[in-house]
């Protein structure tokens, strides 16, 4: 377990995967589209539940530094119509 806690080197700029849970399709593009705003990104239908109450969006860019990468994941975590981001 010591080994889970080390540092990933990373270089930047680098191409980063965010995949964000929610109920409404329309609704989580709608909070990539702001929390991204006029950055360049790929947005794609990743899953759904079983069920239908939940689907996951695959949402691909380029961040520039560890900063801009943790910023960009609690932006999305913060959004109401985002229920988990991984």
């Amino acid at each position: 377990m010591n080994g889970c806690r080390q540092k990933i080197e990373m270089s930047y700029p680098c191409s980063w995967v965010y995949k964000i849970i929610g109920r409404e399709q329309e609704e989580l593009r709608a909070a990539v589209a702001e929390v991204v705003q006029a950055r360049e990104c790929l947005v794609s239908l990743a899953n759904s539940s079983s069920g239908g109450k939940y689907l996951c969006l695959d949402v691909e860019l380029v961040v520039v530094s560890t900063e801009d990468r943790e910023g960009q994941y609690l932006a999305l975590k913060g959004h109401p119509a985002v229920v988990m981001v991984l």
